[in-house]
């Protein structure tokens, strides 16, 4: 066995992180994006540059790169989930499909256009069809527009982009294995990959919460961390046995994880992580910029990047009014979406890991991606001036008609009987989908190696196959049972029948056919292998009549089970909002626990708790307070609310829906200024415009932004705020805002009139 020389680790461990520290620091210093400072220390710590100390071994660098990209693919999971998959909607899925594939369309004919082979353009094209949610994020930050209508719609279509981003790694890679595009191959890799995700979401979803809520008085920080890593590696593990790669089950356990109420805390302790391992993923890929080679092909670095800023723009804003968005909006989200990053570079190692991504690509498109990333900004600013110019040079009718179309796509989807039936239609169509995978799984599971262990165990004779049949039947049984439990509640035929006048009862028998249609097939591939085929029919389809008969008529067991599951499962994907509005935790009667995170507007930040009065106001009692991730149980009258606690408050269901608006208050619309919010205090001087004024009559929230917490007075004496408090020169206030919004109130030197 090859032994590890642990000094050339250690030393090309310190030179790269060294390098990318000097770097990041300079990169914030000219506030721009630090993943280029990442990419500048690796070049310079590469052999491309000589003039400082290279790394001894690359493989040392490649080896931390790939645990790099799976913590950064975990994380990025984390801030997808199932849930926020089914929110964003159609909207969302229908604009990033049309972007990916257009975008791949297109890298793949410039890809030809250069004369790269078929696999080399299949892989330009996937790199180039990734928006980089990172670099859009900073972006966003940087020119205070992150409260703007188009960034929310935005950032589900980013969503969807991870996601297929993680689809098209695992086509891509089967496509290289094979250095061809065939598409019976192809099918049954997609087909195969849908099962497998489908299989860990349903299976993490109604496990892992379950498992959290269950020993979370046991789970500290630090064994967090180690339980959270521990599921990511070991769903990177299964992964890579079931012949995926190891970003995918990353990927997909910081997914699963995404649905918990545990997300925010994981989140918080892998952030340190996945900074180290991520900084040296975006290292290494600095690593790989050639100058020589950039310098060579500086025509295809020009080409690509005009490609994808064109291309996202015009595919994004097409995307965006075909889903019936207005086209400010369509252009907005478009122009915002002009670069690409991370996934272009995973997707860039993953083809040179495979040994069939020309050497010459990877450095062009980290120069396409940096080209970009500085251009980002200025396009995202340029979306309204190019709007209002198009919009004065096209024909009032295509304005007229664009606008009338959003319009239309609006009201449609406002049709509540409309809603209705694709709300019946969908939860029919993910329920079986679910439990198909399900069963599936546990009939291969059983078929593998439970039977052949009960046969070892009683032979292969006539009572060892019906104990295999038995059992078997006994564990699908419960699933079996869901798919045929009738689809539609009550409540929604009573809906149906007060805004049809009747209920078209076709649908329901077409889903009823094919719900006991699909039991009878999946029980006769139980029987089936065990006894002939003709027993096997004939028996399944009189266990599924009578299992349909005992439905209908008495609560069995086994139905009681399956309701039991699918509720488990249906409280863990909507966990985090059953906490929220606390549905899930009953007290006594109709009494909830509730916990609702205070949101910038919020009516009641810097109030004190005995002067808001909630009990009297709203019926609520507070219970608890969240701040900086310490609890405050039974908080007294003198605390405050700020932004970001998390308010633990007990009330009716009515009460709190009545309080979670006020207190989750966001302004969407409103400009975002741009702030560094600080706890500070200072003295006032005689030319401070507040001396000798009333606090009531300062204005000091509305005209400075700033909550006065205390004045010092003297050495010792501090007085708290109260309406009628004058101040006098020399008071030293101890107050909450920003320093730069603060400073006239200083009052140190005389003010000039213009």
């Amino acid at each position: 066995m090859e032994s590890l020389d642990i000094n050339s680790l250690i030393s090309d461990l310190a030179l790269i992180l060294v390098l990318g520290a000097i770097a990041t620091v300079i990169f914030k210093m000219l506030k721009q994006p630090v993943v280029l400072g990442y990419i500048v220390a690796g070049f310079l710590a590469s052999p491309h540059f000589d003039l400082l100390p290279s790394v001894v071994s690359e493989a040392n660098i490649e080896f931390w790169a790939q645990i790099g990209i799976i913590v950064l693919l975990f994380s990025l999971g984390l801030e997808f989930s199932f849930k926020k998959l089914i929110d964003v909607g159609g909207s969302a899925i229908i604009t990033a499909l049309i972007i990916v594939l257009g975008m791949m369309s297109l890298g793949f004919v410039v890809g030809k256009f250069l004369g790269y082979g078929l696999v080399n353009s299949l892989f330009l094209g996937g790199m180039i069809s990734m928006s980089s949610t990172t670099i859009i994020l900073k972006a966003l930050t940087d020119l205070n527009m992150r409260q703007r209508r188009f960034v929310p719609m935005t950032f589900a279509v980013l969503i969807v982009e991870d996601l297929f981003a993680v689809v098209m790694m695992v086509i891509l890679s089967s496509i290289a294995l094979n250095n061809s595009v065939e598409g019976g191959e192809m099918l049954g890799s997609i087909l195969k990959l849908s099962f497998f995700l489908v299989m860990w979401f349903t299976v993490g979803i109604f496990m892992i919460p379950s498992l959290f809520k269950r020993f979370k008085r046991y789970i500290s920080d630090e064994q967090m961390l180690i339980i959270a890593m521990g599921l990511c590696f070991a769903m990177v593990l299964f992964s890579i046995k079931s012949g995926f790669s190891a970003a995918l089950g990353a990927f997909v356990m910081g997914s699963i994880i995404a649905g918990t109420i545990e997300a925010e805390r994981i989140e918080r302790l892998i952030s340190p992580v996945k900074d180290l391992f991520g900084a040296v993923f975006f290292i290494s890929v600095g690593m790989m910029v050639n100058p020589t080679v950039m310098t060579q092909h500086w025509s295809v670095i020009a080409l690509l990047a005009v490609v994808v800023i064109v291309g996202m723009i015009v595919f994004g804003t097409f995307g965006m009014l075909a889903t019936g968005q207005p086209l400010k909006l369509a252009m907005e989200s478009g122009f915002s979406l002009t670069q690409i990053g991370e996934f272009s570079f995973i997707i860039a190692t993953l083809g040179t890991g495979l040994g069939v991504l020309d050497q010459s690509i990877y450095p062009i498109i980290v120069a396409v991606s940096v080209i970009t990333t500085f251009t980002t900004p200025f396009f995202i600013k340029q979306a309204v001036p190019c709007y209002n110019a198009l919009y004065k040079i096209l024909p009032k009718s295509w304005t007229r008609l664009l606008n009338g179309y959003s319009q239309d796509a609006s009201e449609s989807e406002s049709s509540e009987t409309r809603k209705l039936w694709q709300s019946i239609v969908s939860r029919y169509t993910i329920r079986l989908i679910l439990y198909s995978v399900v069963i599936i799984a546990l009939i291969v599971v059983c078929r593998s190696y439970l039977m052949p262990f009960i046969l070892r165990l009683l032979g292969d004779n006539i009572w060892g196959r019906l104990a295999c049949v038995v059992i078997t039947l006994s564990i699908v049984a419960p699933f079996i049972t869901a798919i045929i439990l009738p689809t539609v509640k009550r409540s929604e035929q009573q809906q149906l029948i007060e805004t049809q006048g009747a209920v078209s009862y076709v649908p329901l028998v077409l889903m009823s056919i094919l719900s006991v249609i699909l039991s009878i097939i999946f029980t006769t591939a139980i029987l089936h292998g065990v006894y002939s085929s003709a027993v096997s029919m004939i028996v399944a389809i009189l266990l599924v009549g009578i299992s349909l008969l005992l439905i209908t008529t008495v609560p069995t067991p086994i139905k009681r089970r399956a309701i039991n599951i699918e509720k488990r499962f249906i409280s863990n994907i909507n966990e985090r909002e059953n906490r929220r509005t606390g549905r899930e935790h009953n007290l006594v009667s109709d009494l909830h626990l509730a916990y609702m995170t205070v949101g910038h507007d919020c009516p009641f930040i810097g109030d004190r708790l005995r002067n808001l009065d909630l009990r009297t106001r709203y019926g609520v009692s507070l219970v608890n307070i969240q701040r900086a991730g310490k609890a405050h149980p039974v908080p007294s009258g003198d605390m405050r609310i700020f932004p970001g606690d998390v308010l633990g408050v007990i009330g009716t269901e009515e009460q709190i829906q009545r309080l979670l608006p006020l207190v989750e208050a966001q302004n969407d619309h409103a400009e975002a200024p741009n702030l560094d919010v600080k706890f500070i205090h200072f003295a006032i001087g005689e030319h401070s415009p507040i001396i000798g004024v009333a606090l009531e009559k300062t204005r000091l929230r509305e005209d400075y932004g700033a909550l006065l917490v205390a004045v010092q007075r003297g050495e010792d004496n501090y007085i708290s705020p109260t309406p009628d408090l004058t101040f006098h020169t020399g008071d030293i206030l101890w107050i909450v805002g920003d320093p730069k919004q603060l400073a006239p109130l200083k009052g140190t030197k005389p003010t000039t009139d213009a």
